[in-house]
């Protein structure tokens, strides 16, 4: 579904995908493994894992996250990066 909404954009848009609760992870794996962008927070998901077993904390989902860039060869931008790619001033 989620390639279906990208497929129209313009070549070199950027764009972002998330998923909120048990959806987050899976929305934002295949978002990473097309070229798009994420986010990741509590504020979207409470729990680490499906069950709704573990509670997650920031640092975790950040983590399990950059592991998926990386296992499908993408770096994660750093702030400075990011600001870039959005024409966004540098602070």
């Amino acid at each position: 579904m989620l390639a279906l909404v990208i497929q129209p954009l313009p070549l070199n848009t950027i764009w972002s995908a998330t998923g909120i609760g048990r959806f987050q992870f899976y929305i934002n794996s295949i978002a990473v493994a097309i070229g798009g962008h994420v986010r990741v927070g509590l504020e979207d998901n409470l729990y680490f894992n499906n069950k709704r077993t573990k509670l997650a904390t920031n640092p975790q989902l950040v983590e399990r996250i950059v592991g998926v860039a990386r296992a499908v060869g993408r770096e994660i931008a750093s702030p400075s990066e990011a600001r870039a790619m959005l024409g966004l001033k540098k602070i």
